[in-house]
């Protein structure tokens, strides 16, 4: 791995902050993984019954980058960026006469475009828990607006009322708190100004994505249905987007990653995600099949795929347009990878921060995505400006 041409030399604090524990050894089952490089991050949080990943995976990687940049450790609120990007969906899917797409869904920009207008508000201030829920449980809720809005939209009376965003407002409210105008922290700042304070500017943070449908070099508006705001996305070829990848975990930085867990090789009880050569049963599903039980054919399937490691198919940019093509490849969960790992054979795996609560599997709510599951699955990232190679800075224009 080579260090970003046009960066500063590596400081002292980033050979700290950047564990290059090369004898640092963890195993699974039949796998023996050598830690190449892991970077300090916070604990792992559960978004329980929301589909909320997005905030969580996207949230993790803020704190991450607070990390990275001296700040003290913090624990930042997700349902502070569902909530507000909620009121968002919500003015959209009435403007677009029940045409777009709402739903608790979203990516990473969701986040970032939030925090612009609205700042950054600590766990303490807002942990938007229902009453009486000691964890996320969004289902009622998701409902609810969803059923609110199609009647806004259906409206029979001519014409909108002016008083339905407040109702949508009043609903948020009462699922998930007020925001706080002030918070509690030391000085009792605004959100800005707590973001200002912090010194965390979200215009440092792109995304980037790869597929043959649109010119490389070019930003779009990447079709998929959680990118409700039609937010562009920069298209570079696949081997430019591993190397992103490689580039800004060597030189310090973490990424937050969106693809498809619905892959049979996918599984986070065995802390594995994987692309094997040879065709295999299904195993795990989508995120929202983790709560459901697998049965005893799947789970013997899971035993037999992961007892160590098999070859891999070799991913190339027409494997990867065919599976988006084909929805095979879909844009139903959202990670942070804050780490790289290689195992007995020297195939590198991406670790992998979930947000399905810390004692989810016996890897401590972690997983390792192989090279071959990285390059076929992942339908976009966001990364730091700065992460992301000059040449490569350079071509894509930003």
């Amino acid at each position: 791995m080579k260090f970003l041409p046009g960066l500063l030399t590596v400081s002292l604090y980033l050979a700290s902050f950047v564990i290059q524990a090369q004898d640092s050894i963890a195993t699974s089952d039949g796998y023996i993984f050598k830690i190449k490089t892991e970077l300090k991050t916070t604990p792992v949080k559960n978004q329980y019954r929301s589909g909320t990943c997005w905030s969580f995976a996207t949230v993790s990687f803020i704190e991450t980058e607070l990390l990275r940049m001296g700040k003290p450790e913090i624990d930042l609120s997700e349902m502070y960026y569902v909530r507000n990007a909620y009121e968002k969906k919500a003015e959209r899917y009435v403007r677009m006469h029940g045409s777009s797409n709402f739903g608790p869904g979203g990516q990473a920009h969701d986040v970032m475009n939030i925090i612009k207008t609205h700042g950054l508000v600590p766990e303490n201030d807002y942990p938007g828990l229902l009453k009486g829920e000691t964890q996320h449980v969004h289902g009622e809720l998701d409902a609810g607006l969803k059923g609110y809005l199609d009647a806004v939209v259906k409206t029979k009376s001519g014409k909108l009322s002016q008083v339905w965003p407040d109702a949508v407002s009043a609903l948020l409210d009462v699922y998930l708190g007020k925001v706080p105008e002030k918070l509690s922290i030391k000085g009792n700042p605004t959100p800005l100004e707590y973001m200002k304070r912090e010194g965390f500017n979200p215009d440092d943070y792109i995304e980037i994505t790869s597929y043959t449908h649109h010119p490389y070099y070019t930003a779009f508006a990447l079709e998929i249905p959680d990118n409700w705001s039609n937010d562009t996305y920069y298209n570079v070829p696949l081997e430019d987007l591993y190397q992103i990848m490689l580039s800004a975990l060597d030189n310090g930085y973490s990424f937050c990653w969106d693809g498809d867990v619905s892959e049979k090789g996918f599984s986070h009880g065995k802390g594995l995600a994987i692309v094997p050569d040879k065709k295999i049963e299904s195993l795990e599903g989508t995120e929202r099949s983790r709560w459901e039980k697998l049965s005893e054919r799947d789970k013997q399937a899971e035993l037999y795929t992961f007892d160590k490691p098999r070859y891999e198919k070799t991913i190339t940019a027409e494997m990867r347009q065919e599976a988006f093509d084909n929805h095979q490849a879909t844009d139903d969960h959202l990670m942070h990878i804050t780490g790289l790992v290689a195992d007995q054979n020297g195939t590198r795996y991406f670790i992998t921060k979930n947000s399905w609560a810390d004692n989810s599997n016996d890897k401590g709510g972690y997983l390792n995505m192989s090279e071959a599951y990285v390059k076929l699955n992942t339908i976009a990232i966001m990364v730091h400006k700065n992460a992301v190679p000059a040449d490569i800075r350079k071509k894509a224009g930003f």
